[in-house]
Formats: structure tokens, C-alpha cells, sequence
């Protein structure tokens, strides 16, 4: 899946925050660091964050008018968990037990 930088910002922000909901400010300091930043900030955020909830991945919390619905909140769904995990690495190999084992058959070889 290909998503923005921005995109994974917002991921891996609500993941590392672990509260329910995070408000859609943090979002826009991801333009803080950047020298060029674009000059409508809130409508690629709005943007973004609406792809993120289109893809399954965040549920936005917000009002809406009659027009148009305004995101106050995020949080992520298991399935953006997951991807968010795989984007900062945080994947165990397992089973952990196959070395145990192995060891535990040459020890007693050895006492033999």
C-alpha cells in the first residue's frame, strides 16, 4: 500500500500516542520541520486524513454540516495498527522456542 509521508506521520503518531483519539492537530506539525510547506495546510491534511479513513485504516471524529464534514479526531482501526507496526518495525520474529529446543538435544549429546 502506498501512502505520503504524511500519511505515515499520521499513523505512526496515533500508534506511538496510544490514546483513543488523537487530536488533528498533531497532524499538521508534521509541515513544522519542513522548510517548504505548502501554503493550504489544512486541505492537504483534510485530505489525507479522509484517504486514511476511505482506506480502512483511521476513524475520524467531527461534525458535520450539510456540505461538508469537518475531522477533529482520529484514532486507528486494528488494520491501520497493523500497518503501522510494519512501518516502524516493530515486528517479532516468531516462534522463539525452536532454539531451546535444539540446545537442550546437543547438551545432553555432550553429557554423553
Amino acid at each position: 500500500m502506498r501512502l505520503s509521508g504524511l500519511q505515515r506521520f499520521a499513523l505512526a503518531e496515533c500508534y506511538t500516542r496510544r490514546k483513543s483519539l488523537l487530536p488533528r492537530k498533531t497532524v499538521h506539525s508534521f509541515y513544522n520541520s519542513m522548510p517548504k510547506a505548502p501554503q493550504n495546510i489544512q486541505d492537504v491534511v483534510t485530505k489525507s486524513l479522509e484517504s486514511l479513513i476511505d482506506k480502512g485504516l483511521m476513524v475520524g471524529y467531527g461534525r458535520r454540516t450539510p456540505k461538508k464534514w469537518f475531522i477533529d479526531e482520529i484514532r486507528l482501526t486494528p488494520s491501520g495498527r497493523k500497518l503501522a507496526r510494519k512501518f516502524l518495525g516493530e515486528q517479532l520474529a516468531l516462534p522463539l522456542n525452536k532454539s531451546r529446543k535444539k540446545n537442550s538435544s546437543k547438551e545432553k549429546e555432550k553429557k554423553l
